[in-house]
């Protein structure tokens, strides 16, 4: 059975007051896939990742997700079950309790009454702890968020999309505040996940090492520009040498 494109970028370009962020950059991912963006600060990581998620325009070209033009998308259920973002810094509320963080992933599915009453009784409270469950923070539904780890923060932040159910994961360096262990941990956790509910999975990294480890493919950005696109197994040690070599070496 043939995969469905679920992303397919077509020369899109992204400028920040008259500088190149984005450069004609052209490609697709194919629903399941799990690949990872890489490349020094600054090469345009998590503006490619904000464009998908519809967060900021881009200024040419044409961006389809799940082969529908992301302009034909209006905020709000559709583009939910299209496309949920996980982020360093969570983006969650640290003052009320895990369950309700993680029933925010339902918020584009309910009326506006049903958002208001799920903050004093919990609505849906069955589904939000299997996907507590899921992540090993079952006893910590009723925790307050800021007293948990940053690790277990993050898991929150994973059960939220577990109840959202998102076809695209969006992470944008999901571990780069987490100690090693933790993010690997973290790591395990969401490609698991993300590979049982058949999802696509586009991560920004820092860590090459976790690039090599957790994903298939490999997308190597540097100065706006796609510097290369491969299956992991192909990446050489050579093309990482290149893609990091600071301009005055070069």
């Amino acid at each position: 059975m043939t995969s469905r494109t679920m992303i397919e970028a077509k020369n899109i370009s992204k400028y920040f007051e008259g500088k190149i962020a984005l450069s004609s950059l052209s490609f697709s991912i194919q629903q399941g896939e799990m690949v990872a963006l890489i490349g020094p600060s600054g090469a345009g990581k998590t503006t490619l990742l904000n464009s998908i998620a519809g967060i900021i325009p881009f200024q040419n070209g044409e961006l389809l997700i799940d082969s529908r033009s992301i302009s034909s998308y209006k905020k709000g259920k559709v583009f939910a079950k299209k496309v949920g973002v996980i982020r360093q810094q969570f983006d969650l509320i640290g003052s009320i309790a895990v369950i309700h963080n993680v029933l925010a992933g339902r918020l584009a599915d309910w009326s506006l009454f049903k958002s208001l009453l799920s903050f004093l009784v919990p609505q849906e409270k069955g589904m939000a702890l299997k996907a507590l469950e899921k992540v090993g923070l079952s006893d910590k539904m009723y925790e307050i968020t800021s007293t948990l780890s940053g690790g277990e923060q993050q898991r929150v932040a994973m059960a939220r999309l577990i109840v959202q159910k998102p076809e695209v994961i969006l992470a944008d360096e999901p571990v780069a505040s987490l100690d090693p262990a933790r993010a690997e941990d973290v790591l395990e956790m969401m490609i698991k996940f993300v590979a049982e509910e058949k999802q696509t999975l586009i991560a920004s990294l820092h860590s090459v090492e976790y690039a090599r480890k957790y994903f298939t493919r490999i997308i190597a950005l540097k100065n706006g520009e796609i510097q290369f696109d491969l299956p992991t197994e192909k990446v050489t040690d050579d093309l990482l040498a290149n893609l990091y070599r600071l301009k005055e070496q070069e």
